[in-house]
This record gives structure tokens, C-alpha cells and sequence, in this order.
């Protein structure tokens, strides 16, 4: 427990803030890597179809791009915002810009390294606030919205 820890909400007296948010990340980065493809599909046809060549490194770059902008502006991509998830920093505050850029790095380094994105969804789902390995390493958590309204 750190200092700034009092500004969470406990998930031993404050459960509805944590409940189903395994389940919940999960199903929001499923729509987002749906809009995701979508936007992409949207796009090649601007680079003369040669996006097509390379739609592997599009598909990260606009997928990043994506993550960064949604959660630096609302504290939440698109899918989270649907399943009613935001993230939070240890002292209770939304994310800004440099957050959203550190948690999507986190996030992107963990799917080039298959060992960490397992033992991410290993913590996210032993954990009592339902952390993964990013949220670990920048004291980070994502919380039901409904709950903090």
C-alpha cells in the first residue's frame, strides 16, 4: 500500500467499483479492436490500396494512435466507455496525455512479449483490484463508471 493508495476506493468495503472488471476489459478490448480493423479498412483505400501491404504495422499505428487519444480524452477508450470502465491513477485523478501514452505502451510492449501479456491477465484476474502488468508498474487502475458517478 502506498500513499496515494487512500485515494482509490477500497475493494474490500467498496466492491461495485472492481465487480466484473476482468470481464468487462476484456469485452471493451474486443470493440476496440473491432473499431480498430474498421478504421483501418477505412484508410486503405487513401493509400492507393498499398495500406494492404502493410496493414500488420497500420493496424498498430492506428490502434495506438486510437488508445492514446480515447483515454488521454476521457480517461477511457471507446470500449470501456461502453462497458462503463475508466481508468484511474493512484491518487484518484483521470488519466492525462502522458498517462494514456505510458499505459498504451505498456499495453503494446505486452502484446510483443506473450509472456507478459499472460502473467497480465494472470494479476488482472488474482488481483483484488483487477490490475494487469501495466497497471501494476504505473499504479494505475480501471474502475466501473457507474460506481464513481
Amino acid at each position: 500500500m502506498t500513499e496515494y493508495s487512500w485515494h482509490l476506493p477500497d475493494p474490500v468495503t467498496q466492491p461495485e467499483f472492481y465487480s466484473d472488471v476482468p470481464a468487462k476489459r476484456l469485452l471493451a478490448w474486443v470493440v476496440d479492436t473491432v473499431l480498430i480493423v474498421l478504421i483501418c479498412l477505412l484508410i486503405v483505400p487513401f493509400t492507393a490500396f498499398t495500406g494492404l501491404f502493410f496493414f500488420p504495422f497500420l493496424l498498430l499505428v492506428v490502434g495506438f494512435a486510437y488508445r492514446v487519444v480515447t483515454i488521454a480524452r476521457g480517461s477511457a477508450t471507446w470500449g470501456m466507455r461502453l462497458v462503463s470502465l475508466e481508468f484511474r491513477k493512484l491518487d484518484g485523478q483521470r488519466f492525462d496525455l502522458s498517462m494514456a501514452l505510458l499505459h498504451t505502451l505498456g499495453l503494446t510492449i505486452s502484446f510483443g512479449f506473450p509472456i507478459l501479456q499472460v502473467i497480465s491477465i494472470v494479476l488482472m484476474l488474482t488481483t483484488e483490484r483487477g490490475q494487469g502488468l501495466s497497471d501494476h508498474v504505473l499504479g494505475t487502475v480501471a474502475l466501473n463508471r457507474r460506481a464513481t458517478a
